[in-house]
């Protein structure tokens, strides 16, 4: 498939067909994310992957807006959890070639071992369309109810989820891919997406913000 149609044609899709992916397919999409750009080549990340239907029943109830709204999603054969890790950053930062040997946090504009495992992230959704599938990336949060206090239970909910799949606390999960076939039967592309879609003119700067041409 052609670049262009790839970045054309993807979208999150949450409908999928009860068949399973072949092994060379799931290696292809996991692999794709190590060719990834890092801060430093520091590859700050890891990936959890979920192929037995037993492993993927123990992931979603960790997700329970999804399953509730999307049933079908747990149709997908693979899930994929990307997983942080600022110690590699903060270690590879303090090496010799890069010299920040106190491993200050602040000598960061951003957390880029969230960047650098968003990018990864991006990289298997993009090879997911190019093997003719589809792929969706989702937060991991708990139910939200209206005495809801993320500040409590937002680490709670990683915590269990670290315990449950055994993922030491120092890496971090971004959030959810799952992948498999598009369901035949997939809806239509709501119509109000391509009427809220920005344009280049709302949102490029050219040369001085404000300037558009």
């Amino acid at each position: 498939m052609e670049f262009a149609e790839v970045i054309r044609r993807r979208r999150m899709v949450r409908h999928y067909a009860d068949r399973p992916l072949g092994p060379d397919v799931v290696d292809r999409i996991l692999a794709s994310a190590l060719r990834a750009p890092s801060a430093g080549f520091s590859q700050g990340w890891a990936f959890l992957a979920l192929t037995d239907a037993a492993d993927r029943a123990r992931f979603w109830p960790f997700v329970p807006t999804r399953v509730a709204q999307t049933p079908t999603m747990q149709d997908a054969p693979l899930v994929v959890v990307p997983l942080a890790h600022k110690a590699a950053y903060l270690s590879r930062y303090a090496q010799a070639d890069k010299g920040w040997t106190d491993r200050d946090e602040a000598r960061w504009p951003v957390p880029y071992w969230y960047v650098d495992t968003g990018m990864a992230t991006l990289m298997m959704l993009l090879t997911a369309v190019d093997e003719g599938l589809g792929a969706c990336f989702f937060g991991i949060m708990p139910l939200a109810g209206d005495d809801f206090d993320p500040t409590v239970e937002v680490p709670a909910h990683t915590a269990a989820f670290r315990a449950e799949f055994g993922i030491p606390d120092e890496y971090t999960p971004i959030g959810g891919i799952c992948v498999g076939y598009r369901a035949d039967d997939l809806p239509p592309q709501s119509p109000t997406i391509a009427g809220r879609r920005r344009g280049q003119e709302t949102v490029v700067h050219r040369g001085q913000w404000g300037r558009r041409a």
